[in-house]
C-alpha cells in the first residue's frame, strides 16, 4: 500500500512541536538534518533583517505652512499604537486567528499538531499559524522582501523549512517583545486590499473613523478580510464579507469576548462601509490641488536630484514641508486659469513665482491653466510644463534680456548707448561660409527710431537692434550669460526641448542648445524651447545682486521619527556683478510705463514700480512676459500646447486660430501678471527700482 504523502509532514510537525514546545533555541535537527543548515543559516540573518526593516510608511508633502498638498506612498499605512486600536478589534483578530494568543509562546504546539494530523488524512489544509507566526511572515513579505517577488513567494511556501524557519522566529518574538506589541505590530503590517496596509489605513479607508473608535461589525469585517483581503472585500464580494464578518462574530461570543445577544446585534448590523469603494488618498502628486500638481512634481524631482531615491521618499514617511506660498498660488491659478480657460483647446498659460535672495531662491507657486493629471479632456498633463522645457517655441522677444546682459558685462554697449535700428536688415551668422544664407530680421513696425538706446529697446523691442547687438557680442558671450543668470538646464537640452540624441544626424536634435545656437542669431529672438520656471529665475537673479541660486522648492524634510534630514543643495553663485544686475532692472523698468505691455498695465490699474520684458515669437504660437516687482520675480507664458500648434488670438477666450495680427507678450502673457500681482501686493508700499550704476550707461569696449 502507498503510503499518504500526508505522513511525512505530519510526523515533521510532531518534530518540529516536540523540538519548539523544549524550548530549543540551538539549530534544529529533523531526522539526518536535512533541514538543520537551512534552518540554522537563516533564522538569525532574518530576525536580525525584522529588527532593522521599517515598514513602508507615508510621506506627507506640506506647502511652507504645514498645510497637506499630497502624500508620497508604495503601502498606505497609518501606524498606532497599541493603546489606539479598540477592545473590539484586539478581540476580534484574536477570536479569528488565534485564540490561545495571549498563552502561547509564540508557537501553538497544539495547534501545529492538530493541522498536521487534518492534513495528513487527505482533508483540506488546515493552519497552525499563530498570530506571531503571522506577523513574521506578513513582516517579510509586506516589509523586507517587498520589492522582491521571488523572495516573497518564499516567505509563502508550503514547506516545513519555511515553517520552522517561520516559528523559530516567532519562538524568538515570544521571548522578548510583549504580547501587546506583537498583536499591534502585527495589525500594523497586515494587508487588506490594495495599497491598504494596517488597521489605523483600514478604519479610516474602510469606515472613515480611527481605530480606537472601531464598533464590533466594524472590527470584525477587518479581521475576517485579513484571511484573504480579495475573497472577503466588502465592495466586490459583499455576500462572502458578511459571512466571514458573522463567522468573527461568532468567534468572539466562543471566546466570551462578546455575549450571544450582543453578537446576535452585531450580526444584525450592515457592513457600513463607505459607499464608492475606500477612501485612500492618491499615492502621487497627481492627487494635489490644481494650484499644487506641477509645483509637488518639481519638488520630488528636486528631492531626488539631490540623492533622495524615489523608494525611499515612498515609504520613508517624511514630512516634506516645501516653499509653496497658498495664497501666492491660489492668486496665480486664478489668474491664468481667467486668462485661458483650463480646458481651451491647444493653448497653455504657465505661470510661476520666485522669490529673489543671496541664500536661496524659494519657488513660491508654480501654477498653469492645464492641471498636473492624465485626463488631457479635463485639461490636465502629466508632463511638468512649468518646471521643464515645456514651452517649445520659445519665450520670444524676452531672451533679449541676455543680449543686454553681454552687452553691458563686455562693455560693448550701455544703456544710453545707441544702437543701429534700421527697419530690416540682413546679419552674417557666426562662422558662414558662401554658401550659408544670411539672417534677415525686420522690427515689427515702422515707428522705432534709428538709432535706439538700449534702454528704450527694452521697452519697445526692435529685432533689428538686437540681432546687430548680439552679432557685435557675439553668440558665445550671450549663451554664457543666459546660463549664469538661469538657464542651467534648458540650454542642456535639445532645440526640441528634449535631452540630446547623439546618434541623430540633425544638430537639431543631437546638440544641446549651449551648441546648437553658438551660429544662430535667432537665440536673442527666442525661438528656442525654454523652462518656464528658469524663465522667472531669471529675474530672481538680477534681483539678488546677480547672484543665481537654483530654484529651491524644499524649507525641510523631517524623518518619521521628527528629526531633521539634510538636503543637499546647489550652491549659489555670483553669475553677474551687482552694479551690472541693478543697471538691467533699472534699464527694464520702463515696459509697463512706456513700453510694450504698457496698454495692458493701463488698463488693469497698474500702479507698482517693476521691471519686464514681453515676448513674441514669430508666428505667435509664443509669447511671454517676464518680470519682477517687489520680491517676486515672475514669468507668464502662453503657449501652443496640442498637437497641431497655430497662431495664438488674444480673447476672450485666448484661443488657436488665424486672426492675422496674432497676439502678443504684452496683450496676452502681460495681463495674468498684472491680474495676480495687483492682487498680492494690494495697497504696500512699493520696493524702489534701483539706480543704475554708471559704469553701465556708456560703452567701454
Amino acid at each position: 500500500m502507498r503510503p499518504s504523502r500526508g505522513v511525512p509532514r505530519f510526523l515533521a510537525f510532531c518534530a518540529v512541536a516536540g523540538v519548539l514546545a523544549a524550548g530549543v533555541a540551538a539549530p534544529v535537527v529533523l531526522g539526518a538534518g536535512v533541514l538543520s543548515n537551512q534552518v540554522a543559516d537563516a533564522v538569525d540573518g532574518i530576525s536580525a533583517t525584522l529588527a532593522g526593516s521599517e515598514q513602508p510608511l507615508v510621506t506627507t508633502v506640506t506647502d511652507r505652512d504645514g498645510t497637506p498638498i499630497a502624500t508620497l506612498f508604495d503601502q498606505y499605512r497609518l501606524p498606532v499604537t497599541a493603546g489606539q486600536i479598540s477592545p473590539a478589534m484586539k478581540a476580534a483578530i484574536v477570536s479569528i486567528e488565534d485564540r490561545r494568543f495571549y498563552d502561547e509562546g509564540g508557537v501553538d504546539v497544539k495547534g501545529m499538531v492538530r493541522a498536521a494530523l487534518h492534513d495528513s488524512s487527505g482533508g483540506s489544509t488546515q493552519g497552525g499559524s499563530t498570530i506571531t507566526q503571522q506577523y513574521v511572515k506578513n513582516y517579510l513579505v509586506n516589509v523586507v522582501d517587498r520589492n522582491d517577488r521571488a523572495a516573497q513567494l518564499a516567505d509563502q511556501a508550503d514547506t516545513i523549512a519555511r515553517k520552522l524557519r517561520e516559528a523559530k522566529i516567532a519562538v524568538q518574538l515570544g521571548q522578548t517583545v510583549s504580547k501587546e506589541d506583537i498583536l499591534t505590530g502585527y495589525l500594523d503590517v497586515v494587508e487588506f486590499t490594495g495599497n491598504i496596509y494596517g488597521v489605523g489605513a483600514a478604519a479610516h479607508a474602510y469606515f472613515g473613523t480611527t481605530p480606537d473608535r472601531l464598533t464590533v461589525p466594524q472590527a470584525a469585517l477587518l479581521a475576517g478580510m485579513v484571511n484573504n483581503p480579495s475573497l472577503f472585500n466588502p465592495y466586490t464580494h459583499p455576500d462572502q464579507a458578511r459571512q466571514r464578518r458573522n463567522l468573527v462574530i461568532d468567534a468572539m461570543v466562543g471566546t466570551k469576548a462578546l455575549t450571544a445577544a450582543d453578537g446576535a446585534t452585531a450580526k444584525a448590523a450592515p457592513l457600513g462601509v463607505r459607499p464608492g469603494g475606500p477612501d485612500v488618498p492618491s499615492s502621487t502628486c497627481l492627487g494635489a490641488a490644481p494650484d499644487a500638481g506641477f509645483f509637488c512634481q518639481y519638488a520630488e524631482s528636486y528631492l531626488i536630484r539631490s540623492g533622495f531615491i524615489a523608494d525611499q521618499l515612498e515609504t520613508g514617511g517624511y514630512v516634506i514641508r516645501t516653499t509653496l506660498d497658498p495664497r501666492v498660488s491660489r492668486i496665480a491659478k486664478d489668474a491664468v486659469d481667467a486668462n485661458v480657460p483650463v480646458t481651451q483647446d491647444g493653448v497653455a498659460n504657465t505661470f510661476a513665482v520666485i522669490r529673489p535672495g543671496q541664500t536661496t531662491h524659494e519657488v513660491l507657486a508654480m501654477v498653469a491653466n492645464r492641471n498636473y493629471g492624465t485626463d488631457p479632456a479635463r485639461g490636465e498633463t502629466a508632463t511638468n510644463i512649468v518646471a521643464g522645457a515645456g514651452n517649445v517655441f520659445g519665450a520670444g522677444s524676452s531672451f533679449k534680456i541676455f543680449t543686454a546682459a553681454a552687452a553691458l558685462e563686455s562693455g560693448k554697449a550701455g544703456l544710453d548707448t545707441p544702437l543701429p535700428n534700421q527697419a530690416g536688415q540682413c546679419f552674417t551668422q557666426p562662422g558662414a561660409n558662401e554658401y550659408t544664407q544670411p539672417y534677415c530680421v525686420q522690427n515689427d513696425g515702422v515707428h522705432y527710431p534709428d538709432p535706439i538706446s538700449l534702454r528704450d529697446g527694452l521697452a519697445t523691442s526692435p529685432n533689428v537692434a538686437f540681432v546687430n547687438l548680439e552679432q557685435q557680442v557675439g553668440m558665445p558671450a550671450v549663451l554664457d550669460v543666459a546660463r549664469r543668470l538661469g538657464l542651467r538646464n534648458t540650454l542642456t537640452t535639445n532645440d526640441a526641448g528634449a535631452k540630446p540624441d547623439p546618434s541623430s544626424p540633425d544638430p537639431q536634435y543631437s546638440q544641446p542648445q549651449s551648441q546648437y545656437f553658438q551660429d544662430k542669431l535667432s537665440f536673442t529672438l527666442g525661438n528656442s524651447p525654454v523652462s518656464p520656471l528658469e524663465v522667472a529665475n531669471v529675474p530672481a537673479t538680477l534681483m539678488s545682486g546677480g547672484t543665481w541660486c537654483p530654484p529651491d522648492p524644499i524649507l525641510s524634510v523631517t524623518d518619521r521619527y521628527g528629526h531633521d534630514v539634510p538636503v543637499r543643495r546647489q550652491a549659489c553663485e555670483q553669475a553677474v556683478p551687482p552694479g551690472l544686475a541693478d543697471s538691467l532692472l533699472n534699464g527694464l523698468s520702463q515696459d509697463t510705463v512706456s513700453g510694450t505691455s504698457a496698454a495692458a498695465a493701463a488698463a488693469a490699474g497698474w500702479h507698482h514700480a517693476d521691471f519686464g520684458k514681453t515676448g513674441t515669437t514669430q508666428r505667435s504660437e509664443s509669447v511671454a512676459f517676464v518680470g519682477g516687482v517687489d520680491d517676486y520675480a515672475v514669468s507668464s507664458m502662453v503657449f501652443a500646447d496640442g498637437p497641431h500648434p497655430a497662431e495664438i488670438c488674444p480673447g476672450p477666450p485666448v484661443h488657436l486660430g488665424s486672426c492675422g495680427h496674432g497676439a502678443f507678450g504684452g496683450t496676452v502673457a502681460a495681463p495674468p501678471y498684472f491680474h495676480a500681482m495687483n492682487e498680492i501686493l494690494g495697497n504696500r508700499p512699493d520696493t524702489p527700482i534701483p539706480a543704475a550704476d554708471p559704469a553701465y550707461l556708456r560703452a567701454r569696449a
